[in-house]
């Protein structure tokens, strides 16, 4: 496997041991090729992670080997990489890593990080979200065609309710994520609620295309707006974040006149570096912007008010929350409910 090298990073010097070790077998990808890749786009992972608490989703031994989430910082973490602390819808805290330099993001593909999943929070707010993410999920039967038609719908959505813009990106896999910066005013339950909105007035304008419904039985063959994604501690692969899957995909962000010219396929770890060092991160000026959900919100009243239309399930390992419907796979809540007693014979 090699002799460990070194690698800079943002001035400071990351030491790489077994970079010959393979990552990617498909590809013949190295643990030095996922090292160099995370430099090369150093600048543009780091904007995403930049002072957000960020789980690691970690391979030791390559995308075929065991792996699993770190969300407490490792305590061999070097000191100049901060931490916050965070806590989990069960009550529970920790620290997490939290990046502030390039270096943050090697060090972590030293221990064998493939994707960066950074909370929608700053490390100096971790209740608050700044940022609004839609994710465009197809359901068998949809492909990531039908999730560009969606996205360019969500994009009139946007603008329709305060102006809010997009910014959109591959995920790595079939779907796309549209994040929106948001002024940090809302608490996660309140940012849900306009995902839900957005959600809803998605079904509605492509009843047939989007769903919205959480239970998979009832989704169809349709693109699901993911709005759980946006509860506390729910989280969504970074950009420019590493996809554990053969070929080493990433997740690209794009500009709007992409969405629908540019294929997942087309970007992963040998392509990638060549794009960035050609354009440069195409989402550098998203944190220039802070949007408002106040239309949003209002949105989500009116629904609730108009049409009785209230908050829907949370994922199941959540306490009961304040106003969430039954918890109750449909098809079992049916069997449950013997329905109305029959007549009575001659009455």
């Amino acid at each position: 496997m090699g002799e460990a090298v070194e690698l800079q990073a943002g001035g400071r010097t990351v030491r790489l041991s077994n970079p010959g070790k393979i990552f990617f077998p498909e590809r013949g990808f190295t643990k030095l090729d996922l090292a160099r890749y995370y430099v090369a786009v150093g600048p543009g992972i780091l904007r995403a992670l930049r002072n957000r608490p960020t789980t690691l989703e970690r391979y030791p031994d390559g995308v075929t080997g065991e792996w699993f989430f770190q969300k407490r910082a490792p305590k061999n973490m070097p000191d100049w990489i901060p931490t916050a602390h965070i806590t989990f819808p069960s009550g529970r805290s920790a620290d997490e890593m939290c990046p502030t330099e390039e270096a943050a993001v090697l060090w972590a593909a030293q221990y064998g990080t493939l994707t960066f999943h950074p909370w929608p929070v700053r490390r100096d707010d971790v209740d608050r979200p700044d940022e609004l993410r839609i994710d465009l999920d197809p359901q068998p039967g949809t492909d990531f065609d039908d999730a560009v038609r969606a996205a360019h719908e969500l994009r009139a959505v946007l603008d329709e309710f305060g102006g809010l813009r997009g910014w959109p990106k591959t995920s790595g896999g079939r779907g796309l994520h549209v994040f929106v910066p948001i002024e940090p005013r809302w608490t996660f339950t309140q940012v849900r609620r306009a995902a839900i909105a957005v959600g809803r007035e998605m079904e509605r304008r492509m009843p047939e295309q989007v769903t919205i419904k959480w239970w998979k039985e009832e989704r169809g063959e349709r693109i699901f707006i993911d709005y759980n994604q946006t509860a506390r501690d729910r989280t969504i692969a970074s950009a420019y974040s590493v996809r554990p899957r053969p070929h080493a995909p990433v997740s690209a962000p794009l500009r709007w006149e992409e969405v629908g010219e540019a294929h997942p396929h087309d970007f992963d770890i040998a392509t990638m570096p060549a794009r960035f060092a050609e354009l440069g991160d195409v989402h550098a000026d998203m944190d220039d912007h802070r949007y408002s959900l106040d239309a949003l919100l209002e949105l989500a009243n009116k629904d609730e008010r108009d049409h009785g239309l209230g908050d829907l399930p949370y994922p199941p390992e959540y306490p009961k929350m304040p106003g969430e419907p039954k918890r109750v796979q449909p098809s079992r809540a049916r069997r449950a409910d013997p329905g109305p007693p029959d007549e009575a014979a001659g009455s």
